[in-house]
């Protein structure tokens, strides 16, 4: 199955979504499901539920409850990290193109991606 993705709030920029979607992936943000100001702890159970791996630049606080979860036996669909203003809308869009060619939404069950070592390398 294709990965589908939920935008946390702090990487939800209009252009990004718009682009992403542009290109025929599915997104979903905080701000439509009205989730914006929860807790992270519910934001990544709300992702989990929905089957949709959270895209991020909060990778402290994610990246915790990542490891906490796993710890617990609790499973979540998966999360993506980007760090914050690094990349532009562009960088961005072509960074998840190409982790979603090469991943599943399987294989990102209770699993972290860093957006940065998603570049392609001309093959």
């Amino acid at each position: 199955m294709k990965i589908r993705l939920y935008m946390d709030e702090n990487v939800m920029t209009r252009s990004l979504v718009n682009g992403l979607r542009a290109r025929g992936l599915d997104v979903h943000t905080v701000s439509e499901s009205e989730r914006e100001g929860l807790d992270d702890s519910e934001q990544l159970e709300f992702s989990t539920v929905q089957k949709r791996v959270l895209y991020t630049s909060n990778t402290r606080d994610f990246y915790q409850l990542h490891t906490e979860w796993l710890r617990e036996g609790k499973s979540h669909a998966g999360i993506v990290f980007v760090p914050r203003e690094r990349y532009s809308s562009g960088e961005q869009i072509r960074r998840l193109l190409h982790l979603i060619r090469i991943k599943s939404a399987e294989s990102m069950i209770d699993n972290v991606e860093f957006l940065s070592a998603w570049q392609e390398t001309g093959e």
